[in-house]
């Protein structure tokens, strides 16, 4: 299981957002581009970049973003305010390694599936749902179409992942969500990426075995320190099969 450690950034700052309320931001007091460098010293292969300013319309984080994908040693998959085919483009030409796409789905599917055939391999997918409802902007709106119909309407389209979050972890806790999840997972066949189940390291443990889940985003419980990032990286390393010894 490849684990995503994350930076979401909001006004140039690592922070972390209560249910994605954009005016209660938790602040982090560390670099940005230092925490990306640590991220691929530790040995992770990938990390994710969320800016919380782009989902709100408002590029102030652009040169930092762009010097966190060039300094960070390893891909980026960068999520926040893919709302057109011209920002889709312009941040894979920037180095993105992926880019996460939401609300746009839901809205110009057809565009989407588009882009995820010209760039094979760099588009995720979002899937975010709170209480058994797709949400979009930012988490502020529900859909009229389910979680399981939207992901099914993409499953002839070449994604390179779909990103499912279980909004609700933050008040609920981890089994209920692991559960959302897994129920998710076992209908997609594209990997999955679990968002917002990972508070502690117990949890990379039952991840692993979900089947169809490929990946988990790994955010606050680096930054409040309940996850270590080397450790937790080993823990998601598939466990070494044994063989029968030959006399």
């Amino acid at each position: 299981m490849i684990l995503y450690p994350t930076i979401e950034l909001q006004g140039g700052r690592c922070v972390s957002l209560y249910r994605g309320r954009l005016d209660e931001p938790q602040i982090w007091h560390v670099d940005p581009v230092e925490k990306a460098r640590e991220f691929a010293q530790a040995g992770a292969s990938w990390m994710q970049l969320t800016d919380f300013d782009a989902l709100a319309g408002n590029d102030r984080n652009r040169a930092l973003v762009i010097e966190i994908i060039r300094a960070a040693g390893i891909p980026v998959q960068l999520a926040g305010g893919f709302r057109s085919r011209e920002r889709v483009e312009d941040w894979i030409e920037q180095g993105a390694g992926r880019v996460v796409i939401g609300t746009l789905a839901v809205q110009d599917p057809a565009l989407v599936q588009e882009l995820a055939k010209y760039y094979p391999d760099q588009i995720v997918l979002a899937v975010d749902v709170m209480d058994g409802k797709l949400m979009v902007e930012g988490w502020t709106q529900s859909c009229a179409i389910t979680p399981e119909a939207f992901i099914e309407s993409f499953a002839q389209t070449p994604l390179a992942a779909i990103k499912i979050t279980d909004i609700n972890t933050d008040i609920e806790g981890t089994e209920a969500s692991i559960g959302v999840i897994s129920g998710l997972a076992a209908a997609c066949r594209t990997p999955v990426i679990a968002s917002g189940v990972i508070h502690g390291i117990d949890d990379v443990a039952r991840l692993k075995y979900v089947p169809g889940v490929s990946g988990a985003v790994l955010g606050r419980a680096l930054f409040n320190r309940t996850v270590d990032l080397e450790t937790a990286l080993k823990m998601a390393q598939p466990e070494p099969e044994e063989t029968a010894e030959f006399l």
